[in-house]
């Protein structure tokens, strides 16, 4: 077993694709003086209770995780009300302007030790089984090597033209600025993943890789990218199709099904 097992919840962005929806009877419900276009998404309710707060507990699931850690943006309002009562559950105000920057951040705060493991969960995964979280943990320790949860691409890829159409639909409806595009090709869909979270790594190295790209930090959306840009090859680990993000307005009440 590692020295400690840490989990980080990066939590400092806004989710702006989710931003187009007004309050849920929910929000209503609770009597939240705020407006779901101007809320943070992983403060919108599921079920009465934030997203944030769902994928703390998700990850409190499995006891070898000694804590879980949440990095916010520095004037954060909400985190403190979310996350009251749960165990093993600590808030952090070390938000950076970026994904990459705020985990980096969150590690550097921690002051890991050259043996521990870190896990990084999406803050918008609130569905994570404590089935395939026990799966991640048991590979990557057994195997001493990081890891993330992925699943196989299932569908059909096509690629998109640089060229795009326009973007008027039947009878004049109009989508978003990249909803319609011109193919230019389909993409074999042979040895493709969906990466997800939780991704798990040893403390040290993750914070190395990071470290050692500070300069185009921005450019990684996930943390095993950093670690495939030091040179090492993480392990894909089999998720879940409830393990999903919630990205789009409609994945709200897509996520209250599986919860």
């Amino acid at each position: 077993m590692p020295r400690k097992l840490i989990a980080i919840v990066p939590a400092a962005g806004i989710g702006a694709r989710a931003q187009s929806v007004g309050p849920t009877a929910a929000d209503h419900e609770r009597g939240r003086l705020l407006a779901a276009q101007s809320l943070p998404k992983q403060y919108r309710l599921l079920k009465g209770e934030p997203m944030l707060r769902w994928a703390v507990k998700a990850l409190l699931a499995d006891e070898r995780i000694t804590q879980v850690r949440v990095a916010v943006a520095a004037h954060d309002g909400w985190v403190e009300q979310a996350l009251a009562g749960l165990p093993r559950t600590a808030w952090r105000p070390c938000g950076g302007p970026s994904r990459a920057a705020t985990v980096l951040a969150a590690l550097q705060d921690a002051a890991l030790e050259t043996d521990d493991w870190v896990l990084v969960h999406d803050a918008a995964r609130p569905g994570l089984p404590a089935s395939a979280l026990k799966r991640l943990i048991d590979v990557c320790l057994q195997r001493q090597a990081g890891g993330l949860l992925a699943q196989p691409v299932a569908d059909t890829v096509k690629l998109a033209g640089t060229m795009g159409l326009d973007n008027t639909g039947p009878a004049g409806v109009a989508y978003g600025a990249q909803a319609l595009a011109g193919v230019e090709k389909s993409v074999s869909r042979e040895r493709l993943w969906l990466a997800q979270t939780p991704q798990m790594f040893p403390a040290a190295r993750l914070t190395d890789a990071l470290l050692a790209a500070s300069a185009s930090i921005d450019q990684f959306t996930d943390e095993a990218s950093a670690i495939e840009a030091a040179g090492y090859t993480p392990v894909l680990v089999p998720g879940s199709v409830r393990n999903f993000k919630v990205t789009w307005p409609e994945d709200f009440e897509l996520m209250e099904k599986w919860l």
